[in-house]
């Protein structure tokens, strides 16, 4: 069965010599006692749960799968599965970084965002259960009365509910303006909502009491189109005054999709017949608020990708350090074996390098991004808020698509080092590979996110947010500017940095003209704008480990061994994707629809 260990000293590293996070906390208010002790302990503990409790399960529950119950529309989940989220609700791991005014224990979204990399990389099909339940605390939080506030959120903070997002309809996917599912009024304040959502991912299981599905529905008299969309709380049971569980609602899951990877997370399709739901936020007004979920979602899949990467990387290091395969070509680097451990070859370096820069580059971009969510949450000062709330809409398609696109490349590479032996089940690498290709689809397939970056995010405020985060990274190249050791980093950085500014402005210019250009350039632009922050990253890594690399310590060397080779093998990427995105819209739209 593959290991899993948890990447605490990476972690770590980030957390308190890279971003200096402890410092940020202690800004804002609720933060101002927060300590390195604190976060380290709950780091550590959060490490044993995932590898001691949720990894063991990894391979037996994707084996099993979930079943359906026709008959009673329940659903069962994979053996172990449900004990497991017992010891997660028993530890307080679902309060983690939740109000206290609602039983949450309030510790930051940074530690938040490592625990739950860690795991996605020991579980990424069990995670999914109590991960969606987070973004619809999120969005009741925020858009919430006060009524239903103090009836869910409790029960969610603490994990003994779970929640999920009703929006797919078999019909529509991300176009969401084309939704038919019906809200009456029953007079009482509250709807009867019927219809069909589909990809409901943890829609129907047996961990939890009860199930609280957030569902978009459109009232009566609503306008067409996304304008005419409502937000409605929908339990699987209805809840009585008192907060106990009450009758059985009329949302049933009416199948399980059969899905090439996640096996043992309950991907439902889900029937509504007349179910009693409530209205969230304002009638009309659904999409604001469920965005509060999407984007938390968006964050929560990166995630997802980057926990794969992290394990897929760790289980095929494991392999080519044992692995006996041929003589290294400059000569036999083991004389006492019969062969030589494939480690040794140039191109399984560059596979197993390849997963572990994106591991790295990923965690140090999903971490700076999570406490810029702690200070955009918790800061007193608007102006810091509004530059964290900035920097959050810029960097969240990015971490959706380009961590979703880098770990299907890593987990990929992760399986051809093991050659033969990667296709076949009991490596456990072939599911790290079914598993991640889901992530580059949904919550927004990887398209989609770009062409949000592009068109809304950048182009949309003539390139505000991208040219505050730039100045980021200008900054930080005319600080390190006339340190030699940091040349190899810097000068590639301030390069694409100049090269990011051009295509931008020249891309603007073109959608001028035609709209369409942003949908011809946009995915290249966004791996592009990603390179950037991983460049950024790395380089800010390696300025750390630089002064830190005669000290003894073997993590220094390989964080710059490991920045050094993202640099020279990884970045040069950009190139091609520059000349592609410049290629522009003619060579796509050239053939006529008929000759396809």
């Amino acid at each position: 069965m593959p290991q899993y260990t948890p990447p605490m000293r990476d972690m770590q590293f980030l957390m308190h010599e890279v971003l200096d996070a402890v410092e940020t906390l202690k800004l804002c208010p609720k933060y101002s006692d927060i300590d390195a002790e604190t976060l380290n302990a709950v780091l550590e503990e959060g490490g044993k749960f995932a590898a001691e409790v949720t990894a063991p399960l990894n391979l037996s529950g994707d084996e099993q799968g979930c079943t359906l119950d026709k008959a009673t529309h329940e659903v069962t989940s994979p053996k172990g599965f449900k004990a497991a989220y017992a010891q997660y609700v028993e530890a307080g791991w679902a309060a983690l970084s939740c109000d206290p005014e609602y039983g949450g224990q309030g510790l930051p979204l940074i530690l938040n965002q490592c625990f739950y990399e860690m795991l996605n990389s020991a579980n990424q099909a069990w995670t999914m259960y109590p991960g969606l339940s987070h973004g619809a605390y999120e969005a009741l939080h925020a858009h919430g009365t006060p009524e239903q506030k103090a009836t869910y959120l409790p029960k969610l903070t603490s994990g003994q509910w779970t929640g999920t997002m009703c929006l797919t309809e078999p019909h529509c996917g991300t176009d969401l303006g084309l939704l038919r599912s019906k809200a009456e009024p029953v007079g009482d304040g509250t709807y009867q909502i019927s219809g069909t959502k589909i990809f409901i991912s943890a829609g129907e299981h047996d961990m939890v009491d009860n199930i609280i599905h957030l569902v978009l529905a459109r009232l009566p008299d609503a306008p067409a189109g996304s304008k005419g969309i409502s937000l409605f709380i929908v339990p699987k049971f209805k809840v009585n005054a008192d907060g106990s569980v009450g009758a059985r609602n009329g949302i049933y899951c009416n199948r399980l999709e059969n899905k090439m990877g996640i096996h043992a997370s309950a991907t439902c399709e889900m029937r509504l017949e007349g179910a009693i739901g409530t209205l969230v936020g304002e009638p009309n007004k659904g999409l604001n608020a469920m965005f509060v979920m999407m984007n938390a979602a968006r964050l929560g899949v990166g995630n997802q990708s980057l926990g794969l990467t992290e394990g897929a990387y760790q289980i095929a290091v494991a392999y080519a350090k044992e692995r006996l395969q041929m003589r290294a070509l400059s000569g036999p680097k083991a004389p006492d074996l019969a062969a030589d451990p494939i480690i040794v070859h140039p191109d399984v370096r560059k596979m197993l390098l390849t997963a572990r820069a994106y591991a790295e580059g990923g965690r140090a971009l999903s971490m700076y991004t999570a406490l810029q969510l702690d200070t955009m949450l918790s800061t007193d000062d608007e102006d810091e808020r509004k530059d964290a709330d900035d920097t959050v809409a810029l960097l969240t398609p990015i971490i959706k698509a380009f961590l979703t696109d880098n770990g299907w490349t890593a987990t990929s590479a992760c399986m051809q080092v093991f050659g033969g032996h990667g296709y076949i089940r009991e490596s456990g690498i072939e599911q790290f590979v079914r598993d991640a290709r889901i992530n580059m689809i949904y919550e927004g397939t990887n398209t989609v996110q770009s062409l949000d970056l592009l068109g809304r995010k950048i182009l949309g405020d003539n390139g505000a947010k991208l040219k505050k985060f730039g100045k980021k990274i200008a900054s930080f190249v005319e600080d390190e500017g006339t340190n030699e050791a940091m040349q190899e980093f810097v000068n590639p950085l301030a390069d694409l940095g100049d090269k990011v500014t051009k295509l931008t402005t020249e891309l603007g210019m073109k959608a001028f003209g035609n709209a369409d250009e942003v949908g011809a350039a946009a995915v290249d632009y966004l791996r592009v704008v990603g390179h950037l922050c991983f460049a950024y990253f790395f380089a800010r890594m390696a300025k750390v480990a630089l002064a830190k690399k005669d000290s003894g310590d073997p993590f220094y060397t390989a964080k710059l061994a490991t920045a050094r080779f993202y640099f020279a093998k990884l970045l040069p990427e950009t190139a091609s994707l520059i000349r592609s995105a410049r290629s522009g819209l003619a060579p796509l739209m050239e053939m006529d629809e008929a000759l396809f």
